[in-house]
């Protein structure tokens, strides 16, 4: 069969529909919805970082699901706790096994059999247990910066740096907070990046912008003792055997390192890496060339659907 070529997004910006799911506990889970619903292409689902949102993947959706000739389904959530899901009263339940129910939950409402997963840093951990769990359901994966392996360093630097972050009193504090913790990771950001980085970090409640995560969502990360090497994923990475995967690394990550992406090269000689330079963690998946190479990627499961 012929390479898959990759789509061609048309201009206009593409609405979305905004889903609200049952989890099996009862909380209310928040979802975005793009793109057709009778697509004959692979959906694509896309999952968010530790107190990230949807909204991270509004330009990738908007790329996929309109592009010009076959355009795909695009669903993008939040996680119980952040964005517009419900919060736990249970903190403890911030955990990726339940956030991986949460996502079967999100997939039979939205009646998806089998889709191509995005995940960001905690959502690719959320992928990888989908892949030992439910592997029918996983058409391809994109881990967007994570891996088997996390180096605690970095999620030690999340920890203090969540910790350290006040509710910012303006969009201006906002921006101005948000520059002076990520740039020195991210070089490359103009001042019209950080302003939509800021929108996509805080929830707006009228006019002024507030945390998007419950706050106690943070104690998981009390929880971990950062002397000690953090658990490995090995045997969930090696459960995507069975399906392409595409890892996306930023140059400058203190998450993903390259030791950890060579071995995951060794385990899996087709992987598809991609290393965006002037970026840590974790990449935004905003630029033209990042969203192209994603569509190619997903366009090519397409030609292994069964």
């Amino acid at each position: 069969m012929a390479a898959a070529e990759p789509d061609a997004p048309v201009a206009d910006v593409v609405a979305w529909r905004d889903i609200t799911v049952s989890a099996r506990d009862g909380l209310l889970l928040h979802a975005r919805d793009y793109g057709p619903t009778g697509s004959d292409r692979l959906p694509v689902v896309c999952l968010p970082g530790l107190t990230r949102t949807c909204r991270d993947f509004h330009e990738l959706a908007v790329h996929l699901s309109s592009a010009t000739g076959r355009p795909r389904r695009v669903v993008t959530m939040d996680f119980r706790g952040r964005g517009a899901s419900g919060w736990d009263r249970d903190w403890r339940r911030y955990a990726p096994l339940v956030e991986m129910e949460d996502v079967l939950d999100l997939l039979v409402a939205a009646r998806i059999d089998r889709a191509c997963f995005v995940g960001t840093s905690r959502g690719g951990i959320v992928a990888m247990l989908l892949g030992a769990a439910r592997p029918t359901a996983i058409a391809a994966v994109v881990l967007n910066d994570v891996g088997p392996e996390i180096d605690g360093r970095g999620l030690l630097r999340i920890k203090n740096m969540l910790a350290a972050t006040g509710a910012p009193r303006s969009w201006e504090d906002a921006v101005v907070g948000l520059r002076a913790a990520h740039a020195a990771h991210f070089p490359g950001i103009d001042a019209e990046g950080w302003e939509a980085f800021a929108r996509k970090t805080y929830n707006d409640r009228n006019g002024r912008p507030v945390r998007a995560f419950d706050p106690k969502l943070t104690r998981t990360l009390e929880a971990i003792d950062y002397s000690q090497p953090l658990p490995t994923m090995w045997p969930q990475f090696d459960s995507l055997a069975h399906v392409p995967v595409m890892v996306v690394r930023g140059a400058n990550s203190d998450i993903l390192s390259r030791e950890t992406v060579t071995r995951m090269q060794e385990r899996r000689a087709d992987l598809d890496v991609l290393e965006v330079a002037d970026a840590g963690h974790a990449p935004m998946l905003v630029e033209p060339h990042i969203l192209s190479r994603i569509a190619a990627f997903v366009a090519a499961a397409d030609c292994r659907k069964t």
